[in-house]
């Protein structure tokens, strides 16, 4: 059983092997310094993908994936360890959609091939990922969508349309879902696909949001031939495996390790304590109550992630992400409340298409816009309440019409 003080030791033997960072020599206390050579080292790219070698990645995956088996609590252990030697780190921000919900998919329905081909370039941020899911019709209601895949030979042709897609404009891959038998209910027709983005007939256009930029895409699918191989799961059992993505999705967005006073409470708690000319008595209880809930928050989201260990994430992970998206607006509110005239103000009115959301880096405006969308992606808070109130309160479901109806026969 890999412990703690394995994991220092085999962090100690990856620095040693592979030195992040370029060390200076020694001062020489002997007469004038000749040129001493420098601490052999490697670079960022490099040093990632030996972690990856190491085990050293996500500790908790198999060995051979990037892990050792060990419990995923450990894996703290180690970015500690890394993060004093002055490590890189794989960016994980940028990459979030590949390290939250295409890798676990990959590791828990991918063959043996895929897995080996997949995991690594996606863990080092070689091959960035998006989520080829939602649809204009069909948004919350997921199951309805009208993607179609048609298999030709060894190959599955793809025509559709795709929308709030992030990181489409920087992805190489894409996990997809298409609808592959029209003749059943809609959740039964359902296929899992890796999509490679720089296919012929794949089409990216950004989309403009009310920040200014254009952070998400809709992707046009046009004729796109993804080769049999390249499906994940049993043909028509895509539900079941996307629901291991939804489930990671969730965990990722509202589930995500943070300091005390970390996220959005941080930069409010900032303001309050350096401008005191700011502050009221109603403004005062307001903000001690959203720092309480969002370090309760906090530690709700730990105690997730330690039940983690015993496999993957179950529906209570809808209720975290409820509070991450109801936190994040209460804040971004009070803070813009808090400054005044300075909370109307906006930085950067520029159509750009960034790589990753910075919510903290960015002023109090474009935290109040952008929180407006944490109630939407990654599962409507409308459609999470009804996933809270039906898996994890067992109350009874919504009464449904369209369970048992073939797809094709659906009112659209």
């Amino acid at each position: 059983m890999t412990d703690a003080a394995e994991l220092v030791r085999r962090t100690a033997e990856l620095l040693a092997a592979h030195p992040p960072t370029r060390l200076p020599p020694p001062p020489s206390t002997e007469g004038p310094a000749g040129p001493s050579p420098l601490s052999a080292t490697t670079d960022r790219l490099d040093f990632l993908r030996a972690r990856f070698d190491a085990g050293l990645a996500w500790v908790h995956y198999p060995e051979g994936l990037g892990g050792l088996g060990a419990p995923r609590s450990l894996q703290a252990v180690v970015d500690a360890e890394l993060e004093a030697a002055g490590a890189p780190d794989n960016d994980p921000r940028r990459i979030g959609i590949g390290l939250g919900m295409a890798a676990p998919t990959i590791l828990k329905y991918g063959t043996e091939e895929q897995k080996q081909r997949y995991l690594r370039p996606l863990w080092t941020g070689e091959e960035v990922w998006c989520q080829l899911f939602s649809e204009p019709g069909a948004g919350s209601d997921l199951a309805a969508l009208g993607t179609r895949a048609v298999r030709e030979g060894e190959d599955w042709v793809v025509n559709g349309q795709k929308v709030w897609t992030s990181s489409a404009h920087v992805a190489r891959w894409a996990i997809l879902i298409a609808r592959t038998d029209p003749d059943v209910p809609k959740h039964a027709g359902i296929t899992y696909f890796l999509c490679d983005m720089t296919d012929p007939g794949v089409e990216v256009r950004p989309l403009r949001q009310i920040t200014g930029e254009a952070e998400f895409n809709e992707v046009f699918l046009t004729d796109v031939r993804i080769p049999d191989s390249r499906r994940l799961g049993e043909i028509g059992d895509g539900w079941r495996v996307a629901q291991t993505t939804l489930n990671n999705e969730r965990v990722a967005i509202g589930g995500m390790r943070l300091p005390r006073e970390g996220g959005m409470i941080a930069p409010a708690a900032k303001t309050w304590r350096e401008r005191p000319e700011l502050r009221t008595h109603d403004l005062h209880q307001r903000l001690l109550k959203l720092w309480v809930e969002s370090e309760v928050a906090r530690l709700t989201a730990e105690r997730l992630r330690q039940q983690l260990v015993a496999g993957q994430p179950g529906p209570e992970g809808a209720g975290m992400k409820l509070a991450f998206a109801r936190l994040n607006q209460e804040i971004s509110g009070l803070e813009v409340e808090l400054r005044g005239e300075e909370g109307l103000l906006y930085d950067d009115w520029t159509m750009r298409r960034p790589e990753l959301v910075d919510f903290v880096g960015r002023d109090a405006g474009y935290r109040y816009l952008r929180s407006k969308g944490n109630s939407i992606e990654g599962g409507t808070s409308e459609v999470l309440l009804n996933i809270v109130a039906e898996r994890v309160l067992g109350l009874p479901s919504e009464p449904r019409t369209d369970k048992d109806v073939a797809w094709k026969d659906l009112a659209r």
